[in-house]
């Protein structure tokens, strides 16, 4: 699901609310939601900004100077303080954003398109897909449509597991963001808490982070795990 940014600001606005975008995925190379009308903006800089695996971190993001303020008060009297060295690593990835950021999206994309053909997917979930119904939306607020790509596996919920304990480049675990590819089955592990409620997931959906290796080599790890 693509959220409509400036709709939600208007929205937020009318009723004297705040709006927070929670921007990780996207990262800040890929979409400015302060420019779209949010008023704060955040991110797990464990993800795409750090981009390799080894920081743990947030920020937020605001363009009101009062608010900054208060927010910087907060965090000394709270103490959210990284550590200089998480803060470099953090700042290191920045310098590397937007290529990898380009990368992420061109190999994402590829991988869409072959999962869209493949028989043992059901249907795919990614707003670089013209079908996808949040595709247009995402083409107006974004500049590209990142790394994550979800798929229904078609032969339910023990093809999904067989797919995720087959890969050999892509990698079985939670995270996303980095440079090298996860898989992970939602079901049972980030969305596991979900079950039986409303925000329950699919079974039979499995979640890639695409990363940035030879595409081909991504594409023929899937092949293979669903063969």
């Amino acid at each position: 699901m693509i959220a409509d940014i400036s709709a939600l600001a208007d929205i937020a606005h009318g009723a004297g609310a705040r709006l927070v975008v929670d921007n990780t995925f996207a990262s800040p190379y890929l979409q400015q939601p302060l420019a779209l009308g949010a008023d704060l903006t955040v991110y797990s800089t464990t993800k795409y900004l750090g981009g390799h695996s080894d920081v743990v971190g947030g920020a937020i993001v605001v363009a009101d100077a009062a608010l900054g303020k208060q927010l910087a008060y907060s965090q000394n009297a709270i103490g959210a303080v990284p550590g200089a060295f998480d803060s470099w690593l953090v700042l290191r990835g920045i310098k590397t954003l937007g290529v990898r950021m380009d990368r992420h999206c061109a190999n994402a994309g590829k991988v869409a398109d072959w999962l869209s053909a493949h028989p043992a997917v059901g249907s795919v979930l990614y707003p670089g897909l013209a079908a996808h119904v949040g595709h247009e939306l995402a083409a107006r607020q974004m500049r590209g449509f990142g790394g994550m790509v979800s798929f229904v596996a078609a032969g339910g919920v023990s093809a999904a597991l067989e797919i995720c304990s087959r890969t050999k480049v892509f990698i079985l675990a939670e995270s996303l963001g980095g440079v090298e590819s996860l898989i992970e089955h939602p079901g049972r592990m980030t969305h596991a808490s979900t079950a039986n409620s409303p925000l329950q997931v699919l079974d039979s959906l499995v979640r890639l982070s695409v990363g940035i290796e030879d595409v081909d080599d991504l594409v023929a790890d899937l092949d293979q795990a669903m063969a």
